[in-house]
């Protein structure tokens, strides 16, 4: 909770009339543009730290990419899904004096994934550590010891990138050369395929290795190695599902937000950031009215950011041309459905690998072509939590990496055929008899990630992580640009995937001063 500070009045002889109490200083106000898990995050910290919040959400309800699509009785997540790390929610209940399982009902998930490749083969990828070395040795029995090398691998980057540099800010490039040497000493120059291909020959289980990150927008062929860390992030902390869905996790967050005396606006579009003397000031609404503010944390897009909330004239480092220049992930095609009948038979998390894996990913990163084959996201949380759909019914969501807009593909005539195709798909490999048992349906598309949730290019995790575009090399957490303008999210360090937009967040600890010793604004 924010402390109100009060001055004691001065005392008064009998004769005059009481003196008025001194006003209590002007609570420091904190602008955070976005309800998405970075946001969200973003806004419980700096309410902690004793600013008054409030959280700016263009959509009807808060969420950003975590938005909750409701239809036909059926409840869809419409993004994040993984939920990893669970200390980070946690920490952000005791910042508030709270449990966050006094709220929030986390179930683990097993197996985290389920992996079908083309030939039918299947895989079961558990936090298991026996399990784990069984289903190895099935497919790859020569592999066995490779894949403990891997884990160890993955383990030591893990203590690097995630415990040492994951909630580091990446102001100054000195901040990136002292840690050049660990990276390059553990390998953080390769991609996550080149790193796992060092451990293990088994084409299948190199695909086993490498294919989360996909789930962060990177390409395992092109993404650095850092991102190996996510398989000993998994095995230590486990997968999880939040009761009642993810959105229940956005609900419990605003709640605490709300209780430290911040609120969340809906439908409040931001047309621009606004600036005086070189600072941030507060934000001009698509309404034309403006909000100051002491500090503005922008969980919007980053690109999307300085495109199009921050003038050019206020921009040295990330102009437009640079912005047009960077490279950026890939999109999604999101299909949600929910069907008459129950398929106990898939688990939670199932990945449906197509015939092809480098050429396809060549096709989505490189060559920004829409294929015809694809690799699936199959999410069915009704396998942990039925309530999410009616008695007797499933909910589901598809997801399918494509390339974002730069493809030039037209989603007003594209969308349906290519829906069209993974019916087909999933009804001949996973769900069968799909087609006569769907009851209900909604897509999202890369336009749509473009126009409803401000990503440039339509890209889905903003900007590619590899190499050149990490850490100091991405949008700094404190704005290169602008004083008293941070970033959150998945365009900024240390990137996508919920434990790096929480860490964001957490980056703030060490950038944004306590409300009592901020410097009065110029506004002020």
């Amino acid at each position: 909770m924010c402390k109100m500070l009060t001055v004691p009045a001065l005392p008064v002889t009998s004769f005059a009339s009481p003196a008025e109490p001194a006003q209590p200083p002007r609570m420091r106000e904190a602008i955070v543009i976005g309800s998405g898990f970075g946001g969200l995050a973003a806004a419980i910290r700096l309410g902690a730290k004793g600013y008054r919040v409030t959280v700016l959400e263009k959509l009807d309800a808060p969420g950003g990419r975590a938005y909750v699509h409701r239809q036909d009785g059926f409840t869809f997540d419409a993004g994040p899904t993984v939920i990893t790390a669970p200390f980070l929610f946690e920490e952000l209940w005791a910042l508030c004096g709270r449990r966050m399982a006094d709220d929030i009902d986390l179930r683990p998930v097993s197996p985290f994934y389920r992996i079908r490749f083309d030939d039918g083969t299947v895989f079961d990828y558990s936090g298991d550590a026996e399990a784990m070395r069984a289903e190895v040795a099935r497919i790859a029995p020569a592999d066995v010891a490779g894949y403990e090398r891997f884990l160890k691998a993955s383990e030591a980057i893990y203590k690097v990138g995630f415990e040492e540099l994951g909630h580091r800010p990446f102001g100054r490039w000195t901040d990136m050369a002292r840690v050049l040497p660990s990276l390059l000493r553990l390998q953080g120059h390769r991609t996550v395929h080149g790193l796992a291909s060092r451990h293990v020959r088994d084409a299948r289980l190199r695909v086993v290795l490498t294919f989360q990150s996909l789930l962060v927008g990177g390409n395992p062929f092109s993404t650095t190695s850092v991102y190996c860390l996510i398989a000993f992030l998994e095995r230590r902390f486990g997968v999880h599902f939040a009761m009642g869905g993810t959105g229940s996790l956005v609900r419990g967050m605003v709640k605490l937000i709300e209780g430290q005396g911040g609120r969340v606006r809906c439908n409040q579009g931001v047309a621009q950031i606004t600036v005086e003397r070189g600072a941030a000031t507060g934000v001009r609404l698509e309404d034309g009215s403006v909000l100051r503010a002491d500090v503005v944390v922008s969980n919007a897009d980053s690109a999307s950011t300085y495109r199009h909330l921050v003038a050019p004239e206020h921009r040295k480092r990330w102009t437009d041309r640079r912005i047009e220049r960077a490279r950026y992930s890939m999109s999604l095609f999101v299909w949600y459905f929910g069907t008459r009948r129950q398929y106990p038979d898939v688990a939670h998390h199932t990945i449906s690998l197509g015939p092809r894996y480098r050429e396809l990913l060549d096709d989505i990163f490189e060559h920004k072509h829409l294929a015809d084959d694809f690799s699936l996201y199959l999410h069915r949380p009704t396998a942990t939590d039925p309530s999410l759909a009616p008695p007797g019914c499933d909910a589901f969501y598809v997801l399918s990496p494509v390339p974002h807009l730069e493809s030039g593909t037209d989603w007003r005539t594209r969308a349906e055929p290519y829906r069209l195709a993974i019916q087909k798909r999933l009804e001949a490999t996973l769900l069968p008899d799909l087609g006569r048992q769907i009851c209900t349906s909604l897509m999202l598309t890369p336009q749509d990630f473009q126009d409803r949730l401000s990503s440039f290019r339509g890209a889905a995790f903003g900007l590619e992580p590899v190499l050149t575009q990490s850490a100091w090399f991405r949008p700094h957490n404190r704005s290169e640009e602008l004083d008293r303008l941070y970033l959150v999210g998945a365009g900024t360090h240390p990137g996508a995937g919920l434990p790096g937009v929480l860490s964001s967040a957490r980056v703030l600890d060490s950038l944004v001063p306590h409300a009592d010793s901020l410097a009065a604004t110029r506004f002020a």
